[in-house]
């Protein structure tokens, strides 16, 4: 009978990056901020089993996790659920990526340390092209800042101590690879401008108005997005764009003031294992930070 564990990861929204391209995925990665949420991804294993992924109760191909099971050396029955919008910007795929690195090691009793299961999960969805930095800050939860590129050893996160209430709102999904996978010289001037604004006056408020200002310069707002945080600052309050997708995330109850149906959840803690294995997003075994 295959052996089970479960894991949690949280959803990031980035707030601006910039893309730090290589060759070797364990050497590729991105520069900049964001937020972990309460709203993430749980993430079961049965491993041994044939390999089938499942998100959401249907069939589905994260290439992520296929890659992940192979660097691992495994196979497993692979089950993923989550409250978050996919493909919006909530870094779905690396969580489940994540997930299933940790939950595996948990079933089959050990054998890697936590950075290798980070690395092995950056490198999975480098690899599919689908993400550069939510695995590393999905890892280390909180507002992580991710100072140099890269998995462990090669990166180095750090982090803003604040842990807001965050509200979101998304009116659909943009296509990460494409962005990601173009010219992005312009748009990593402008994360690489973002993030020493944040370094020299680290705090909620400044990482709010980089967030902005990068979407601005990177030339990545729609309307209805940009209509959002404008009306989130009418009201007095914060909001920014995540990155990548059309979805706008304000902290405390800022969507909500400005007349939006909004989710509301909290700033999350980093990744980690469930003890019990049946625990499911919202039950009363989820995470409760």
């Amino acid at each position: 009978m295959p052996a089970t564990a479960s894991a949690f990861v949280p959803g990031h929204v980035t707030g601006f990056f910039s893309v730090h391209g290589d060759e070797d995925p364990l050497a590729a990665g991105s520069r900049g901020a964001g937020a972990a949420l309460s709203d993430g991804v749980t993430v079961r294993v049965e491993a041994g089993a044939p390999t089938a992924v499942e998100l959401n109760g249907e069939r589905s191909r994260i290439e992520a996790v296929g890659n992940v099971l192979d660097r691992l050396g495994t196979t497993a029955r692979v089950v993923c659920e989550t409250p978050l919008p996919i493909s919006a910007g909530f870094g779905v795929s690396g969580a489940c990526a994540l997930g299933t690195a940790l939950a595996v090691d948990a079933a089959e009793g050990g054998g890697w340390t936590e950075n290798q299961l980070v690395t092995i999960a950056h490198a999975a969805e480098v690899e599919a092209g689908t993400g550069l930095g939510d695995v590393v800050a999905q890892a280390r939860g909180g507002l992580p800042i991710r100072v140099e590129p890269g998995p462990p050893p090669r990166g180095r996160l750090d982090g803003l101590p604040a842990r807001p209430r965050v509200e979101y709102v998304s009116f659909g999904g943009l296509d990460t690879g494409s962005v990601i996978g173009g010219e992005t010289g312009s748009l990593s001037a402008a994360g690489e401008r973002a993030l020493s604004d944040l370094r020299e006056a680290p705090g909620v408020g400044t990482f709010m108005a980089a967030s902005r200002q990068f979407a601005r310069e990177a030339d990545l707002l729609t309307d209805r997005v940009a209509d959002a945080v404008d009306d989130v600052e009418a009201a007095g309050g914060e909001a920014a764009m995540a990155m990548l997708g059309e979805t706008v995330f304000a902290l405390d109850g800022g969507l909500s003031a400005a007349g939006y149906d909004a989710r509301a959840c909290r700033t999350s803690g980093g990744a980690r294992v469930l003890d019990d294995v049946s625990a499911v997003p919202g039950g009363a075994d989820a995470p409760r930070d």
